[in-house]
């Protein structure tokens, strides 16, 4: 992401998040909330869906070796 379009996102992210919370803070300061807020709402995001990957593939496997198992049983269940 080009420095024009951080500077750009963070400050309407800064300007909703002051209004949100309903604080006065100065042009300059609402920039910098939304640039540090983007940062860290970012690696954040990164972190749950590197930790929700995981426990997504796990379920799959679990889940296909179930259907597996099912299939076997039954495919085995007449001999």
């Amino acid at each position: 992401m080009g420095i024009l379009t951080l500077i750009l996102v963070g400050a309407v992210a800064g300007y909703l998040a002051t209004r949100v919370l309903k604080i006065e803070a100065s042009p300059l300061v609402t920039v910098g909330i939304g640039v540090a807020g983007a940062l860290l709402g970012g690696f954040l995001l990164r972190v749950a869906l590197g930790i929700l990957g995981v426990l997504g593939g796990i379920l799959g496997a679990v889940l296909g070796a179930v259907l597996l198992i099912w299939i076997y049983q039954k495919v085995t269940a007449g001999k």
